[in-house]
């Protein structure tokens, strides 16, 4: 267990953190607050089918939601889509919107391009209206040198298509992910690895592959739809798949598909001569919007090299590293990249055990280690434990649902919403089930990772396989996560005075979207095994 001293700091006094500080270094040091190991549980033979939906279907009103405040560049392309729920037709509307932006009435896309270069927060109030009603809400519109104030929202095509992706399956995951998702905030349709060709075109950049058509036409048609489009690439010579990188060892670039997967991995190296600049000025021409950059381990020179061929761009491009970045350089990738993974790939397993390679990693293995990265994590740059096992996934085109059981699921999204990690997920979209839906599409929960504050959980108690976590929120609340981590129902019981809180308060069930009333002194509640109750606390008064 580690805690941060970036916890609570626009909410608690001096004295109040070194309260909290105190009783959680405590309860390392008392036995009775030992943290347990997971026992390995069994593979399933046979697909679940213990699956429980605890998300209400939205109602005909209309919400707004999706995050709060938005970062842009000076002078870059501007897109933001108003996420909505409601009987359609819905009526879109943005006040206080600068010089240069406008909101379209039907969609809820805002675009165009800021008139002014000056930094400046724009607080702009949107409404959106049907037959049933109106809401409104401000949403907060930071122009400045930071982007991705929020952790993104999206899908990213590995883990169910792997080397099977295509320009087909994109757009199939794109028009399901704006028939189902949008309205709930998720934006990015992120292409995976096998995309690439050769290099080519006026800037001799990366092009598409025999899969991929006009990559522009395919941005441009994902933009219509509301959403935003992102690619993949690698400072190697050959990325993971066998597909050319960001450097060769020729100076014109030129690349021979490896003819096997041992001759691929020779390619697994840092060229002599790199195209960052080439890439990222294709990838904003096209009009792209997310890159992952992948390859192992991520040193500084390379990272540094794209994070200022991105930054060079007229384009706002987020820009996240993979696959493992060594954690003495955290500060740094906080500073250059929006996002960096934490760990190495992820299955849908409980833990890793005997059942999967010893660099695959299960729920349980990516939380012994996430929270030491708390001191790095804000508005801008974001812990990444890797995309959801959620749904249909398999790597390629023979994909089976999640093993992970129905309260394993629950407790990863959880999970990550409280640690503020970007959430992409690895499913195909237009074949979801109604409990993934139910997953994907609780606003109550989302908020909790969109939150403007952009703060991480900490451990502040942790007693045998009995866990409590606390997120704070921007508007004074408290997000709180009340784990079972072992393999038969328990107890979990949240203590104010551990959570420094003070005086009754009440309390909301998150992912029932359910008020549970007002408490005292603490809050206890039975949590079943591998699961948890994720509840929303804030002073009664």
């Amino acid at each position: 267990m580690k805690t941060s001293p970036a916890f609570f700091p626009a909410l608690l006094s001096p004295v109040a953190w070194h309260r909290l500080l105190g009783a959680t270094w405590l309860s390392l040091l008392l036995p009775s607050f030992a943290l347990a190991a997971a026992p390995a549980d069994p593979a399933p033979a046979v697909p679940r089918t213990d699956y429980y939906i605890l998300t209400p279907k939205p109602g005909p009103q209309p919400r707004i939601n999706g995050a709060r405040v938005f970062g842009v560049r000076p002078g870059s392309t501007f897109l933001f889509t108003v996420a909505a729920t409601g009987e359609a037709p819905l009526d879109f509307s943005a006040e206080g919107l600068p010089a240069g932006l406008a909101i379209d009435q039907a969609s809820g896309r805002i675009t165009g391009a800021l008139k002014s270069r000056e930094a400046k927060t724009y607080r702009v109030n949107l409404r959106v209206r049907n037959a049933r009603g109106e809401a409104a809400r401000e949403l907060r519109l930071i122009v400045g040198d930071r982007i991705a104030l929020t952790p993104p929202l999206g899908w990213n095509s590995w883990n169910s298509w792997a080397a099977s992706v295509d320009e087909t399956r994109v757009r199939a995951t794109a028009e399901a992910m704006a028939r189902l998702l949008k309205g709930h905030g998720w934006t990015y349709v992120n292409i995976d690895d096998t995309w690439q060709g050769q290099r080519g075109g006026p800037l001799n950049a990366i092009q598409p592959n025999e899969k991929f058509g006009d990559m522009k036409k395919l941005a441009d048609d994902v933009h219509a739809l509301g959403l935003k489009l992102g690619t993949y690439s690698t400072p190697w010579v050959t990325s993971y798949a066998g597909h050319i990188g960001g450097s060769a060892d020729r100076p014109d670039g030129a690349w021979t598909k490896p003819a096997d997967k041992k001759a691929g991995s020779e390619g697994h190296r840092l060229g002599a001569h790199s195209f960052e600049a080439a890439d990222a000025r294709q990838w904003a021409e096209w009009g792209l919007d997310y890159v992952k950059y992948d390859w192992k381990p991520n040193d500084l020179p390379a990272t540094t090299r794209m994070a200022e061929a991105l930054r060079a761009q007229s384009r706002d491009i987020v820009y996240s590293l993979s696959n493992t970045a060594p954690f003495p350089s955290a500060a740094d990738y906080a500073r250059l990249a929006n996002a960096w993974r934490t760990g190495g790939d992820i299955r849908d397993l409980w833990d890793n055990g005997t059942r999967a390679p010893e660099k695959f990693k299960g729920i349980y293995d990516t939380w012994l280690l996430e929270e030491r990265w708390n001191p790095f994590v804000g508005p801008g740059h974001w812990p990444d434990p890797d995309m959801l096992v959620v749904g249909k996934v398999g790597w390629g085109p023979k994909l089976h649902p999640s093993n992970l059981t129905a309260d394993e699921q629950y407790t990863h999204i959880s999970l990550w919403c409280l640690w503020s990690a970007p959430l992409l997920i690895g499913c195909p979209i237009e074949d979801m089930d109604e409990f993934t839906l139910n997953l994907l599409t609780n606003d109550e929960v989302l908020a909790i990772n969109q939150d403007p504050l952009g703060r991480p959980a900490v451990t502040v108690l942790s007693d045998g396989d009995r866990q409590v976590m606390v997120k704070p929120l921007e508007d004074g609340a408290v997000a709180v996560g009340l784990f079972n981590r072992g393999s038969a129902p328990l107890k979990v019981t949240a203590p104010w005075a551990t959570l420094v809180l003070g005086g009754p308060q009440k309390v909301r069930d998150l992912w029932r979207q359910q008020d549970l009333g007002t408490f005292p002194a603490e809050f206890s509640v039975t949590v079943p095994a591998h699961g948890v109750v994720l509840v929303r606390v804030a002073p009664a008064k």
